[in-house]
């Protein structure tokens, strides 16, 4: 598109799904599409499959020193944070099993928030600067209620959330096909193609904006600022 240039950037794809690879994805399947879209604007993009690492349960940045002494012995989520560190866009993908995300979706947002209280260079909280989105596919109802919990979850953690920062698909409640089966009308829904369309291009301008800015407006926002008994024209309750 003219006056945009993306090439830049950086977005990392995390799926939630509850199947391991090579089995197929159907939230890998709507994800593909919104991927298609920022790798024709030039965007690098990662894509990680959840399931097929071993990320321990637990709100710490690396279980494996969750407790001195009596950590767990394996845990692949530190090298995972440092690919979504490197990114200026995240979006989750998830299945919906019983109206709401996978646990594969919780575990990872457990994960995203045992980092939260880090800070960047200006004293922010770590995840200022990046715009987040989700995307959701299954059989039955929820597609709203997960996107209201995972982009609520994210942006508590200091994610930007642009306009229309979800998209989503489900076919008839109960058995039936899944979105990439044949017959499904999930590809050719006009409704899920323009919020697919609307979501990628909006994460992309916000990450273009925040990068362009060098990260989030620092002011009356800094955690160590606070700490440090900054409070940026919060009222003193000594002279109420």
């Amino acid at each position: 598109m003219a006056g945009s240039d993306f090439t830049d950037l950086r977005a990392v794809y995390v799926n939630c799904t509850l199947k391991p690879s090579p089995e197929l994805s159907h939230t890998q399947g709507l994800m593909d599409e919104s991927i298609a879209i920022m790798r024709a604007q030039g965007v690098d993009v990662d894509v990680i499959r959840a399931v097929d690492h071993d990320i321990r349960p637990g709100v710490y940045p690396d279980m494996r020193e969750a407790v001195p002494g009596g950590g767990q012995d394996a845990d692949d989520w530190p090298a995972l944070a440092e690919r979504v560190l490197a990114a200026d866009i995240l979006v989750l993908g998830t299945p919906l099993w019983l109206g709401d995300k996978s646990s594969i979706a919780t575990r990872v947002i457990e994960r995203l928030y045992g980092m939260s209280g880090a800070l960047n260079d200006r004293g922010q909280y770590l995840y200022y600067g990046r715009a987040a989105g989700v995307i959701v596919t299954g059989n039955e109802d929820g597609v709203k209620h997960v996107a209201m919990n995972v982009l609520y979850s994210l942006q508590h953690l200091g994610y930007v959330i642009p306009p229309n920062a979800d998209a989503g698909w489900i076919g008839a409640i109960g058995p039936g096909p899944s979105y990439l089966d044949e017959g499904s009308g999930g590809p050719e829904t006009d409704f899920t193609q323009r919020n697919v369309t609307f979501m990628t291009w909006n994460l992309m301008h916000a990450a273009r904006w925040l990068k362009d800015s060098g990260g989030f407006p620092a002011g009356g926002n800094s955690r160590a600022g606070w700490d440090a008994g900054e409070r940026f024209d919060h009222p003193n309750p000594e002279y109420r």
